[in-house]
């Protein structure tokens, strides 16, 4: 990809480079072999230097049929957020369109609860992390511009970039992941297709997620943008958004470093999640079952496969509970709370993987 996604500039640098991965959703059969082709997908990311769009720098991948299931915590923030824009007074209208993820996962029904119907173009327009999944970004602002009537309001949330860059997480990158936004990036791009973002509101969520107000014409953002704005100075600087390259390293190292202790002491060490941010990051660390014996997840669609670019099994948990292993790595951390409740016996054992941290001990997380 020589030119940028959204502006089409051919002014783009190369800030974070993984080299060959496997694809993160292509889950092979448990029983076929580990094949070297399997892992020969470039992984990179560009920041655009004319409009500060981080980006997928190619993908030579075809997308897979998803294979997971929405977490608690993604419904419970969808929840959250419709109740936030209410109450901020931006639910206005009869009609509503959804520009879905194919992680799955709506805020339709939340919206046909409160009384609005399905059309096209809508008085409101919802996306939930689904643009960054469009490789034409331009052509991706066009249609939601389009679907939204004038005087309706556009609702976008996305990953932050300034979260990624801040919490480390490299992993954030991934094929079919085609943007990566700082809201004075996307600011930026709504205004080439009319729209203007008015408010914003800030959610915990991967460690930094944020959801847009925008609605056509001229409009000047609150308080709460300006207050985004001054918190992520930088995430349009190149050598900024290139720390993820020594955060990538950094947590390489240290996964396959924690790995080694625990098979070296002779504990069972088994993980949680077969996420396709974890694919990445298991191949470059050369996880294998010697080190880690099975990945355990809620999804059947995942059981008898294997992670991709390595031999690891994916197993439902339901044999994790009866291996009965002294460690388990979780990869997905925003699923600790959820997972403490449905599997208690394995309290105490927990240990985050974390981009930042590398593995953190389930001890260790409040202090």
């Amino acid at each position: 990809m020589n030119r940028c996604r959204a502006c089409r500039s051919e002014d783009l640098s190369r800030v974070l480079d993984l080299g060959q991965v496997p694809a993160g959703d292509h889950f092979p059969d448990v029983d076929e072999p580990v094949s070297v082709a399997e892992s020969a997908h470039s992984l990179a990311m560009n920041l655009c230097r004319a409009c500060g769009l981080a980006q997928l720098a190619d993908d030579d991948t075809a997308a897979e049929e998803p294979r997971g299931i929405e977490p608690q915590v993604l419904r419970d923030q969808a929840a959250s957020a419709v109740e936030r824009v209410a109450a901020a007074g931006w639910l206005n209208g009869r009609t509503v369109t959804e520009f879905h993820s194919p992680h799955g996962g709506t805020w339709t029904p939340l919206m046909t609860e409160r009384g609005f119907a399905t059309a096209c173009p809508a008085d409101l327009v919802v996306d939930s992390f689904g643009m960054m999944h469009e490789p034409d970004q331009r052509h991706a602002l066009a249609q939601r511009a389009a679907a939204t009537l004038p005087g309706g309001v556009l609702l976008l949330q996305f990953h932050s970039l300034a979260a990624i860059v801040r919490h480390g997480q490299w992993n954030a990158l991934r094929h079919g992941h085609f943007a990566y936004y700082s809201l004075a990036s996307l600011m930026r791009l709504l205004k080439t297709v009319g729209l203007n973002v008015v408010t914003a509101w800030s959610f915990d969520l991967y460690g930094g997620t944020i959801l847009i107000a925008a609605v056509h014409g001229n409009a000047v953002p609150d308080d709460l943008v300006t207050s985004i704005l001054s918190q992520e100075s930088g995430t349009t600087d190149p050598e900024f958004v290139a720390q993820l390259q020594t955060a990538a390293d950094d947590h390489v190292h240290a996964l396959r470093s924690w790995l080694q202790l625990e098979s070296d002491a002779g504990r069972k060490v088994y993980a949680y999640g077969a996420a396709s941010r974890a694919a990445a990051l298991f191949q470059l660390a050369e996880v294998d079952r010697t080190l880690l014996r099975a990945v355990a997840d809620a999804s059947p669609q995942k059981h008898g496969r294997r992670m991709p670019g390595t031999d690891v099994p994916i197993i439902p948990p339901a044999e994790l509970i009866a291996a009965n292993p002294d460690r388990v790595l979780l990869t997905v951390p925003d699923l600790i709370d959820e997972v403490r409740r449905s599997y208690p016996q394995l309290d105490g054992r927990w240990h985050i993987d974390n981009a930042q941290l590398g593995s953190t001990s389930e001890e260790g997380l409040h202090k």
